[in-house]
Order: structure tokens, then sequence, then C-alpha cells
């Protein structure tokens, strides 16, 4: 057999459905190890492309190898050297950098209404649809928005409203773009500092979807991760907490540089805001963690009482929580400061911007 037809290629779009089937491919990744450190597809097996040579007997031949690498480059040279030893791959196209920017979806029924969850999978970033009728509401949009909107065509709303939890810092808004381009209404908490025109959130507020269901501003402040950060909510049945609580953790106080003040605040929106709710709530956060698994069909998502029990950070006192919390960030999103400026409106985006984003988020307490 040529060489040339034992290399192939595969997207990313092709690759996520694999996932937890019997059809898994072993992933292996040729980037630099602290390259993988930084970032990496959960599962993957790293060997450096400078040692693949060397390490060939470490590739097992009776897998399906898909080779990756940044943005793809490395990986077909990779490729060219598993040929070589007469070992068939694929090469992921775009490398990570395409897995940032890959989507897949889970929906089901809270209160009446249909939640679309929207996961980013190379980013850990979470973004909802909440439709009911004919009306949907955009929680936490990217920029790819022909996401949301063929969500809203395929189940037949119109979408009215775009909400941000808060001020992202990790990542590019797309809530300014998508109220344009569906002519909904952008909701935003004022607390934070967003530079352009928006309706301002306050406490109480709703968003009707069909008569008796409604998406309610649960909370227009629950402060800490910034002073901004919103939840909304579904009757008793499901609350968007942003990046107040994840599943893994909870939002890291520090990115305004005031960490043990915001700390502070953060252990307030806690215990006053969401863990007096019932604990058979369900918690849609608005990012998971490496530590997070994610499967085909299954919401990221989990009731609040079992979060009760397996955050350990939930049951510390106040003192002990703020100095918890305080020690314990680091590693600061990239770019954060740059994404929070275009978010915040105060610099325009052009086109080169969107390469700032690639990489994990960094939004939780580690």
């Amino acid at each position: 057999m040529d060489r040339a037809d034992l290399i192939s290629s595969i997207t990313t779009y092709e690759l996520l459905p694999l996932f937890d089937t019997d059809e898994s491919p072993y992933l292996l990744d040729v980037r630099d190890v602290d390259e993988v450190a930084e970032w990496q597809i959960p599962g993957i097996h790293n060997i450096p492309l400078d040692a693949l040579e060397e390490r060939i007997d470490d590739v097992p031949r009776d897998e399906h190898l898909v080779v990756i690498c940044a943005k793809g480059t490395r990986a077909t040279q990779g490729a060219e050297i598993l040929a070589r030893h007469g070992l068939a791959s694929r090469v992921l196209e775009g490398g990570m950098g395409a897995w940032a920017s890959t989507y897949d979806l889970v929906e089901g029924e809270f209160a009446g209404a249909t939640v679309v969850q929207l996961r980013r999978r190379g980013k850990g970033c979470l973004s909802y649809v909440v439709g009911a009728g004919t009306r949907a509401v955009v929680i936490d949009p990217s920029r790819e928005l022909g996401q949301y909107l063929d969500v809203a065509r395929k189940h037949g709303w119109t979408i009215t409203h775009v909400l941000d939890t808060h001020l992202h810092a990790d990542h590019l808004s797309g809530a300014r773009e998508l109220a344009a381009e569906s002519g909904a209404a952008l909701w935003l908490n004022p607390a934070d500092p967003f530079r352009f025109p928006y309706e301002p959130l306050v406490d109480g507020k709703s968003i009707e979807l069909k008569p008796g269901v409604d998406l309610r501003i649960s909370s227009v402040s629950v402060p800490g991760h910034t002073e901004g950060s919103t939840m909304y909510q579904l009757d008793e049945h499901a609350i968007f907490t942003g990046d107040t609580l994840f599943l893994e953790s909870v939002g890291r106080p520090d990115l305004a540089d005031e960490a043990e003040a915001f700390a502070h605040h953060l252990y307030e929106s806690l215990h006053q805001r969401i863990l007096p709710l019932s604990g058979e709530i369900t918690v849609f956060p608005a990012h998971f963690g490496p530590s997070v698994e994610v499967h085909a069909h299954e919401f990221v998502a989990r009731d609040l009482e079992s979060l009760r029990h397996e955050l350990a950070a939930l049951a510390l006192d106040e003192d002990d929580f703020v100095a918890w919390a305080v020690a314990n960030v680091k590693d600061r999103p990239g770019n954060y400061k740059e994404i929070v400026r275009i978010n915040a409106g105060e610099v325009d985006l052009d086109a080169e911007d969107v390469d700032l984003e690639v990489g994990p988020n960094r939004c939780a307490i580690a």
C-alpha cells in the first residue's frame, strides 16, 4: 500500500460523535509536553513529534489513530512518520484551533420550556437557548451566531431576548451581535461596565416565553466573580448560574484585582442567593473544567443537592472560604484583559482578535 493511502483527515465534527462509542479513536497528540499540559482534548496520548520516530513502538497497531497538533502541520508530519512504519492514521483538520470552536448540544424539558445546552468542547463554554411556544431567550452566546439561529429555526422560535450572565473574561461574547442579527432585546447587568446600548436588568424582572412559562431574573446581582454576575431561573426547576457556581468549583474572584473583597461577595451570593434554593433545582453553569466528564446526550448540569454534598468549599464558613478562594486563584485566562475590554465595548473587535480566546477557560477556582 502506498504511504499516502495510509493518511487521511478527519474534522472535529466527525470526531466528536465517535467519543463514548466502540469506534472511539486513539488520540495521538504530537505537540510538545508543555503545550499539552496547558490545553488538551480529554483522553489524548502525548508523544511529541520529535520523539515519535524513536517511540514508534509505543503507538498501538490495533487502534484507529487520530493525530493532533495545534493547527494541523505537525500532525501531518506525524502521520507521515506513522505511515513509514505501516500505520494508518487520520489528521485532525485545524488541530486544537478547530477544536476550540466545536459544538454539540443537548436538550430537555424544564418547567414547560425546552432548554438547549450548546457545549463548546474545546473552551469548556456552555450557552443556552431556552424556548417555549414561539419565543426563545439565548444565554451567554459565543460569536458563532449560526449555532443559536439554527436552534431557533429548528424549533420554530423567534429569539426575543439575548442575555449574558456577566462580563466574560475568557471568551468573546456574541451577545451584541446576536441581538443585532435577530432583532432581539439585549439585557445586561449595569453593575458590570458595559459601554454600549442595552436594557438594564432589575431584580424580579421576567421574560414570558408563553403563558405560564417565564424565565425570571432570579438574582440581578450575585457579585463575586464579577460585580454584575446574574442568574436566571425557570420556576423551581432550573437555574443558570453563569460563573458563580460550577459543577466542580465556584467562580474565581480575582480578575478585577480585588480578590479578597470579591471573595466575600462571592460567599454571600452563594449562601444568600443559591444555597437556600430547593436541592432539586438543576444547576446549569456557564463553563466546565477538565475534571468534568462530558457525554453525548447528557446535560453538563447537576442538581443543587448533589453540589452541596460534593463541593467542600460550600461547607466552609466565610473566613475559611475567603482564605481558600484567595489562596487558590492562579493561572488567569489568557488575554483576559483584552477580552474584557472587547466584551465591555471599550475597544472594537477586529478579525485578528478571534485568536485571543484559543486555550482553556480558567474561570473557576482550582
